[in-house]
């Protein structure tokens, strides 16, 4: 009994050690708004079905840079970013007109040398800056490309968000390009609560997101980017190689995801969760199930 003891302490410890040794997961992120955390959800369902990995949910973070920080440092190993963004908030260079598949490959070979994270296949889908308009206004005074502003710059009040205000591809020269000019600085405000300001009469247009759920059901309308300011915002998941090498099956897992998502499938998530307050991993599980993901 006692040669036995040292063996069974041994195996006692092994046993406690292995109980209380961290999992391995790998931990998603998102930017904070309603779109950002709905594909947060997604990977991580997607991932967890199809690799058995744990994943840490770490939604509603902040603004691109935060997100993107949080990368750097380790802190998240993947999150969905969108071309466009990546390219000028970033990286800050210009997109000079180029092809969504050009500045796709320009942000994939750049985030690879400067920050080794590795841009995955795009979801399918664009999500770009939308100025957006009351639908009887749009009626009433014929307007539906973004230069019609001009007629009205000055009179209407325009409601954004804060990173648009600060971004190089954002308020200033957007309103440049087309020569607006407005009697008083934009309104900052939580993208939550610039289609309520619109509705309200508190704002007269607000610079959203072109997947935005509410847009269809509040009878807004988007005016067509005439002048082609803004560049090519397609959806894609980052990760960092590190993780890649540690996760060899999510590579592959990543990619089953490559086309599946269109614009209107990601408004119509978004709808369910901003304008029916459902849950959001009850909405992914309910999307993932009937596109038989």
């Amino acid at each position: 009994m006692r040669r036995l003891l040292p063996l069974i302490l041994v195996v006692t410890l092994a046993f406690l050690v292995s109980c209380h040794a961290p999992k391995p997961q790998i931990v998603i992120g998102s930017k904070f708004f309603t779109e950002q955390v709905v594909l947060a959800e997604l990977l991580a369902q997607h991932i967890e079905a199809r690799t058995g990995i744990h994943v840490e949910r770490k939604t509603n973070l902040g603004g691109t840079l935060l997100v993107h920080k949080a990368m750097q440092v380790g802190q998240v190993d993947l999150y969905v970013e969108y071309t466009g963004t990546a390219l000028n908030a970033v990286l800050n260079e210009s997109p000079t007109g180029e092809s969504s598949a050009a500045v796709y490959q320009r942000v994939k070979q750049l985030y690879g040398q400067r920050f080794n994270f590795e841009v995955t296949e795009p979801l399918g889908f664009e999500n770009t800056f939308a100025m957006v308009i009351r639908g009887e206004d749009a009626q009433r005074l014929h307007l539906q490309r973004m230069s019609d502003l001009t007629t009205v710059a000055l009179e209407w009040r325009i409601g954004v968000g804060f990173e648009f205000l600060e971004r190089s591809d954002g308020f200033r020269g957007w309103s440049e390009r087309y020569g607006l000019h407005f009697a008083q600085q934009p309104s900052v405000m939580d993208l939550g609560l610039i289609y309520r300001a619109l509705q309200d009469h508190k704002v007269d247009f607000v610079a959203g997101n072109s997947t935005d759920g509410v847009i269809d059901s509040l009878h807004l309308v988007i005016l067509e980017d005439d002048r082609h300011y803004f560049p090519p915002y397609d959806a894609v998941p980052i990760v960092r190689r590190a993780t890649l090498e540690k996760f060899p099956k999510l590579r592959g897992t990543l990619a089953e995801l490559g086309g599946k998502v269109t614009e209107q499938d990601m408004r119509h998530l978004n709808y369910l969760v901003d304008g029916e307050q459902r849950d959001v991993a009850a909405v992914v599980r309910e999307y993932r199930q009937s596109h038989n993901l």
